[in-house]
C-alpha cells in the first residue's frame, strides 16, 4: 500500500531514513484502511498546522499527481445514452469543421480572406455536449436559467448544434462569416465570435477578446447574489459557466478577480478549462505543465480544482500499475512532449512513452498501436467529463474549475491534430475529410464529404428524438438573448434636479452635483432600488461619502467589525443589502461589474441602472476592451469620467490628467458622450439617459465627464434641453449688433467654457466684437448627426439638402473658434460640416504637476488663447488689423511664445 502512496506523493528529496518513512506510510495506509478518506483529511490537517510552525517551516507542496481528481470508483452513472451522445457530438463536429472549410472554399460559395478555428471545437466538443445534453438550462418561467459563456473559437460548433436543433438552416451555416452577403440572399449571416450585437438574439455575452469572458463570468456570478441579497430577485440555484482555453488563462484579466471569486464564496461559478495545451503558435507550456501550474494558482486564490486528465481507457492502466510507474511517468514528461505524442500514432506512442521503462511497457502489453492511438484524454470522455460536471455542481461554498486535458485538432488526424499550426487550419483536403468521417463513424458517402454537405439526422431519428429530450428537460436551446427587461418610469426631472437646473449661481463641481443627483435617484421609491452605484476605491474622492450610510457597502456576509468611524455621519457601513459596489482598486473589476448591472434588463428581465463613477484617465484608456465588450453586449447605463480633463485636476500631472477620452469614446458607436460645464447640463444628460434606456429601452450608454472645479453654476436658460442634448446651444451673445449676424462664434465645453466666457467679454469691452458664446457638450453628437445628414444627401438622387442641427446653430462663414480641456481631435469631430473655417485649442501633450491656471497657459487654453485666436481668425478675414492681434498678445503675456516648442511637444 504504502508504494501507491509514495507514488501519489510523487519524486521527493533524497529519504534519509527509508525505514521509518516506511512506517508512516504503512500508518497512513492503515488509517486510510480504518477511517476512509474523510479521516486522512483531518489528520493530515492538524500535522499540517503542527509542521507550518516557524520553528520547523515546513511547506505544503503545491498540486497533485497529474491523474483525475475523481477516482472511477465514485464517478456516478452516466445518465445519457452514451452511444447516441457519442454520434451526436461526432455530427457537432463534421458540420462545424464543413462550416469552416467551405467559408473558405470559393467552389463552396465562400472565401481564403474570410478565415475561422476547426481545431479549437475539435478539442472542446465533448466538452460542450455534456453541458449541453446534461448540464445548461436555459431561462424558463419561475427559473431564470444558467448564464454560459462560451469559448470564441469554437463559436462553430455552437451553431452546429443550433442547426440540428432547427433553430438555424443550411443557408444559415453557408453564410458563416459571410453576415453581409447572407442578408441579400435571404439567409442569416453568422458572425466570427458570440456577438450580442451582431446576433441579438442568439449570443447571450461577448468572449471574443481573450480574458474578458473569463473575468465578467465571475462578476455575472457575484451579481446574481447582489441580486438575490438585495431581494431584487430570486436567484438561487441558478449557475455561471464558463468555458475558457488554456492559454486564455495568461491574460491578466482571466486571473485578476479569482480571489475575489473565493472571496465571496460563489459556489454558483463553474470555469472549464480546455487544456488542450497548445495557443497559436505553439505550446501554452512546452517545458512545463499548464494544468499543474493552474491547479497551484486556483487553489492557491480559494477555488475547488477537479483534475480530469485522462479518459476511460487509462481505467484499466491505472488498475494494474500497482507500482506507480503511470504517475512517475507523467511527472517528468511536459506538455511539449504530450503535444507530439498527441501529433504521433500509437506506434510512436508505444515507443516513446510506454517504452521510456519496462513497468511502462508491459503495461502496454495486449494493446494494439491503433488501441494505444485511441486512448483518450480526459476532456474527450463523455463519462468522466459528466462525473467532473457533476461533482463541480455540488458545492461547498468554493467556485470551481475543471482542468480537463484535450487533445488540439482532436480527430483531425495528420491534419491537424497536434500539431503546431493546427490553430490555422482552416482547409482540409479529400483524404483527411474521409479519414475524419471513418474516424467518427459519419453517415456519409463519399460524394458527401467531398461536398462537405451538412448532415441532419431525420426528425424521428433517436438521435434527434434524444436531443430534444435533453434540451426540453433543461428548459430549452441554448445559448439564447432576451432583447428586453421591464420598462422603469423616470421620475420628472424637476422631482430630483431642481437645484441643477435653478442653481442661481451655487458654487460647486459637477462631481459634486452629479452626487446631489444620484442621492436624490436614490430616494425614489420606484427607481432608487434599481440604481446600483459602483466606485474603484475612489467614492471619497468624488464626495460620495455621504451614502456610505444611506445606502450601504454590499458585503456578501455584512460587517464583521466595528469601524473605527462608526460614530461618524460618513462612517463606512458594509452591510448584505447594501448597495454600493465597492470594488477596490481594480478598474477592471469594477468596469465588469457595472457590465453585469448594464446587462441584467436582458440577462435578468430586471433593469437596473449602474453608474460607474471613476477618474476618467483610467477608464477608456485603461479598460478600454471591456468597453468595447459591453457596447457588444448592449449594455444600458452610465459612465462618468471625474476629474475629467487635462487642466482640471491640477497637481496629479501625467499619468491622472485625461485629455482623450471623449475621443476614444466617440469611437464605440452606442456611445453617447458629453462634456457638461455646469449642473444643469450634467441633469438634463443624465435625465435623458434615464429615459433612454429605461423607458424607451434604447441599447445605448452614456459616457459624461465631471470636473472637481468648484466655479458658480448659472441657471439653465428656458428651452435650452433639448440643444443641450443635441450637442450644442447658445449661452450668451455679447457686443450684439441688431439685425446683423454675429461677427464671431466661440465654442466652449467642460472646464474650458468658463474661459471662452471671459475672452467673449474681454473682446466685446477692448474691441466691441459682436460675438457668440456657445456651450458645446458634445461633438461627437454633433458629428454624428451631421455625418448622417451628409449621408443621406450623398446617397439621395433628388439633391435636397437634410438640416442638422450643428449647420442650424452655426450658419454662413462667420469664424468659429472652439477650446476645449481635450485633445484638439475632439471638437475637430465638427469642423468638415461647418462651411466657416474653424479654430481648435485643445490639450495634446502630456500632462504636468500644476495650478490649473498654469497648466491651461500651458495648454494654450485659457481666455488669452482663446481672445488672441479669435482675433487671428478676424484677421484672416481681414475684420481687424494686424496691430490689434499684437496689442491682445502684448496683453496677455503671449508675445514671445511664437518660437517656443508647442505644448503636445514637450
Amino acid at each position: 500500500m504504502h508504494e501507491a502512496l509514495r507514488s501519489a506523493l510523487g519524486a521527493t528529496a533524497p529519504d534519509s531514513d527509508p525505514e521509518e518513512t516506511a512506517e508512516w506510510l504503512d500508518a497512513l495506509a492503515s488509517l486510510l484502511a480504518s477511517g476512509g478518506p474523510a479521516r486522512v483529511r483531518e489528520v493530515m490537517d492538524r500535522l499540517a498546522q503542527r509542521a507550518c510552525a516557524p520553528g520547523i517551516g515546513w511547506q505544503p507542496p503545491r498540486g497533485t499527481p497529474y491523474v483525475n481528481s475523481i477516482p472511477v470508483e465514485q464517478q456516478p452513472s452516466f445518465p445519457g445514452d452514451l452511444a447516441l451522445e457519442e454520434r451526436l457530438a461526432s455530427l457537432m463536429r463534421w458540420n462545424a469543421l464543413a462550416m469552416v472549410v467551405r467559408a473558405n472554399q470559393a467552389e463552396t460559395g465562400g472565401s481564403a480572406e474570410l478565415g475561422g478555428h476547426i481545431a479549437s471545437y475539435a478539442s472542446a466538443a465533448d466538452l460542450f455536449e455534456v453541458g449541453f445534453n446534461h448540464f445548461f438550462r436555459a431561462p424558463q418561467p419561475g427559473f431564470g436559467g444558467d448564464l454560459v459563456f462560451y469559448q470564441p473559437h469554437s463559436a462553430p460548433g455552437v451553431y452546429a448544434r443550433a442547426f440540428l436543433e432547427g433553430r438555424l438552416q443550411e443557408a444559415d451555416l453557408a453564410h458563416y462569416r459571410q453576415e453581409l452577403s447572407a442578408a441579400r440572399r435571404g439567409a442569416r449571416g453568422l458572425s466570427s465570435y458570440p456577438h450580442p450585437w451582431l446576433m441579438p438574439d442568439f449570443w447571450q455575452f461577448p468572449t471574443g477578446s481573450m480574458g474578458i469572458g473569463p473575468i465578467s463570468s465571475i462578476y455575472q456570478a457575484r451579481f446574481l447574489r447582489y441580486l438575490a441579497h438585495r431581494g431584487l430577485a430570486d436567484t438561487a440555484g441558478r449557475r455561471v459557466w464558463g468555458v475558457f482555453g488554456d492559454g486564455e488563462m495568461d491574460e491578466p484579466e482571466s486571473m485578476s478577480a479569482l480571489t475575489l471569486a473565493a472571496r465571496e464564496g460563489l459556489d454558483n461559478l463553474v470555469w472549464v478549462v480546455n487544456c488542450n495545451l497548445q495557443r497559436l503558435d505553439g505550446p501554452v507550456r512546452g517545458n512545463g505543465r499548464v494544468i499543474d501550474e493552474l491547479e497551484a494558482l486556483f487553489a492557491g486564490a480559494g477555488w475547488r480544482v477537479i483534475k480530469l486528465v485522462w479518459g476511460s481507457d487509462w481505467d484499466g492502466l491505472f488498475a494494474r500499475d500497482t507500482g506507480g510507474a503511470l504517475q512517475r511517468a507523467f511527472a517528468r514528461t511536459v506538455d511539449g512532449q504530450l503535444q507530439t505524442f498527441a501529433a504521433k500514432d500509437g506506434r510512436y506512442n508505444r515507443e516513446h512513452f510506454f517504452g521510456q521503462d519496462p513497468a511502462l511497457a508491459a503495461l502496454a502489453q495486449g494493446l494494439t498501436d491503433e488501441q494505444i492511438d485511441r486512448l483518450k484524454r480526459g476532456g474527450h470522455d463523455l463519462v468522466k467529463i459528466h462525473a467532473a460536471y457533476d461533482a463541480a455542481t455540488r458545492g461547498d461554498g468554493r467556485p470551481v474549475v475543471v482542468l480537463a486535458q484535450t487533445k488540439k485538432g482532436y480527430g483531425m488526424g495528420e491534419a491537424g491534430q497536434g500539431r503546431m499550426t493546427t490553430h490555422q487550419q482552416k482547409k482540409l483536403g479529400r483524404e483527411d475529410l474521409l479519414a475524419f468521417r471513418d474516424r467518427f463513424r459519419l453517415p456519409l458517402s463519399d460524394e458527401q464529404v467531398a461536398r462537405l454537405d451538412f448532415f441532419r439526422p431525420p426528425d424521428d431519428s433517436p438521435e434527434m428524438r434524444h436531443l430534444r429530450a435533453r434540451r426540453a428537460a433543461l428548459g430549452g436551446p441554448l445559448p439564447q438573448r432576451s432583447a428586453r427587461g421591464d420598462a422603469l418610469r423616470v421620475p420628472p426631472l424637476a422631482a430630483w434636479g431642481s437645484f441643477a437646473l435653478q442653481a442661481d449661481g451655487k458654487e460647486m463641481s459637477t462631481t459634486m452635483a452629479f452626487v446631489r443627483l444620484l442621492t436624490a435617484l436614490l430616494k425614489d421609491p420606484a427607481l432608487g432600488p434599481r440604481v446600483v452605484p459602483i466606485v474603484a476605491d475612489e467614492a471619497r474622492t468624488f464626495g460620495m461619502a455621504n451614502l456610505f450610510k444611506q445606502v450601504g457597502i454590499y458585503s456578501n456576509v455584512g460587517q464583521r467589525y466595528e469601524p473605527e468611524d462608526i460614530g461618524s455621519v460618513l462612517s463606512y457601513r458594509e452591510a448584505q443589502d447594501g448597495q454600493i459596489l465597492e470594488e477596490g482598486i481594480s478598474e477592471a473589476g469594477a468596469l465588469s461589474s457595472w457590465v453585469a448591472a448594464a446587462t441584467s434588463y436582458s440577462v435578468h428581465g430586471l433593469a437596473m441602472l449602474p453608474f460607474y463613477i471613476y477618474y476618467a484617465m483610467f477608464g477608456f484608456q485603461r479598460v478600454g476592451d471591456l468597453i468595447w465588450a459591453a457596447a457588444d453586449q448592449r449594455a444600458r447605463g452610465f459612465l462618468l469620467g471625474a476629474t475629467a480633463g487635462r487642466t482640471t485636476l491640477g497637481g496629479e500631472g501625467l499619468q491622472h490628467q485625461d485629455g482623450h477620452s471623449l475621443v476614444m469614446a466617440a469611437t464605440v458607436p452606442n456611445c453617447r458622450a458629453w462634456d457638461p460645464a455646469h449642473a444643469g447640463e450634467l441633469a438634463v444628460i443624465v435625465d435623458h439617459g434615464l429615459r433612454e434606456m429605461l423607458e424607451q429601452q434604447r441599447d445605448v450608454f452614456y459616457y459624461v465627464t465631471m470636473g472637481n472645479e468648484n466655479t458658480p453654476q448659472p441657471s439653465l436658460p428656458a428651452g435650452a434641453a433639448e440643444d443641450v442634448v443635441r450637442g450644442l446651444y447658445r449661452r450668451m451673445r455679447l457686443g450684439e449688433r441688431p439685425g446683423q449676424p454675429a461677427a464671431l462664434r466661440l465654442l466652449g465645453s467642460g472646464a474650458i467654457l468658463r474661459e471662452v466666457e471671459a475672452a467673449a467679454a474681454w473682446l466685446a469691452e477692448a474691441h466691441g466684437l459682436d460675438c457668440e458664446v456657445w456651450s458645446a457638450t458634445s461633438y461627437s453628437e454633433l458629428a454624428r448627426e451631421a455625418a448622417a445628414a451628409e449621408r443621406r444627401d450623398r446617397l439621395a438622387a433628388d439633391g435636397t439638402p437634410t438640416p442638422c442641427h450643428l449647420q442650424r446653430c452655426l450658419p454662413g462663414d462667420a469664424p468659429v473658434v472652439a477650446a476645449s480641456d481635450y485633445v484638439r481631435a475632439w471638437p475637430l469631430l465638427i469642423a468638415p460640416y461647418l462651411e466657416a473655417r474653424v479654430t481648435v485649442l485643445g490639450t495634446d501633450g502630456f500632462g504636468r504637476s500644476d495650478t490649473r491656471e498654469q497648466l491651461r497657459r500651458h495648454f494654450e487654453v485659457d481666455r488669452g488663447h482663446v481672445a488672441v485666436a479669435a482675433l487671428q481668425a478676424l484677421r484672416r478675414r481681414g475684420a481687424v488689423a494686424p496691430a490689434a492681434v499684437a496689442a491682445a498678445l502684448a496683453h496677455f503675456g503671449l508675445a514671445d511664445g511664437a518660437g517656443d516648442a508647442p505644448p503636445w511637444e514637450r
